[in-house]
């Protein structure tokens, strides 16, 4: 991801913040998170990181279950919105943080913000214990092939679409190997399947989109 892509990243959260709770507060968000919650790993009394955090949604659920949990995201107005952890603003491409720091890492929707899925998954195997869990999700390169696209309406009820990178699952498979982290589940969000919630206009999309992978989870461990 290019720097000037990035600015226009950070720019898009920045208009998202305002209205951006720390839930999951649209249908895509709700069934990603309960497809992550089938998967979670083992995080009491263990140190967690929320990567790329936003508002604070995982850290919630993350301190709910007795996790010493640090925040990092590079957003400083969805950063101000996380009220149960730690909070770092950082790059999720140099984490500012030691070696083997975290016994957990999760990390929500946010991949294909990242400019190298080699050098990220680098990153989170760095910071993460030996033994250490990782959950993260994703926009589905499926679905970004097809042309869908994660967007939003602002306080002005204008639209904005977030920039988003894909990478294929091929490339995720291989750059966790590159790290030495072993992945364990892979699951996608299916439209018509796990996706299943109405919304307006909804009928015409889970007819036309029916069985599309729309989402990613993917587990790993160090």
């Amino acid at each position: 991801m290019t720097a000037s892509l990035t600015a226009q990243t950070l720019a898009a959260y920045e208009r998202w913040a305002p209205l951006y709770p720390p839930t999951a507060h649209n249908p895509l968000m709700r069934a990603e998170q309960q497809v992550m919650a089938r998967h979670w790993p083992r995080v009491a009394g263990r140190r967690a990181l929320d990567l790329a955090s936003g508002s604070g949604r995982y850290s919630r659920l993350l301190a709910a279950q007795a996790a010493q949990v640090v925040a990092m995201d590079f957003c400083v107005p969805m950063l101000r919105q996380v009220a149960d952890a730690a909070r770092v603003c950082g790059s999720m491409m140099q984490l500012p943080f030691a070696d083997q720091t975290f016994d957990v890492v999760i990390s929500g929707l946010a991949l294909g913000h990242a400019a190298n899925v080699h050098a990220w998954m680098a990153e989170v195997a760095r910071v993460l214990k030996s033994g250490g869990a990782f959950l993260y999700s994703d926009f589905h390169p499926e679905a970004a092939r097809v042309g869908l696209t994660r967007s939003f309406k602002d306080q002005k009820n204008d639209s904005c679409t977030v920039p988003h990178r894909s990478f294929d699952l091929e490339s995720q498979r291989e750059a966790a190997a590159a790290a030495n982290l072993t992945i364990e589940v892979v699951h996608e969000v299916r439209v018509g399947v796990e996706l299943l919630e109405p919304f307006p206009k909804s009928q015409e999309f889970y007819r036309r989109w029916h069985g599309l992978p729309i989402a990613l989870v993917v587990r790993a461990r160090k």
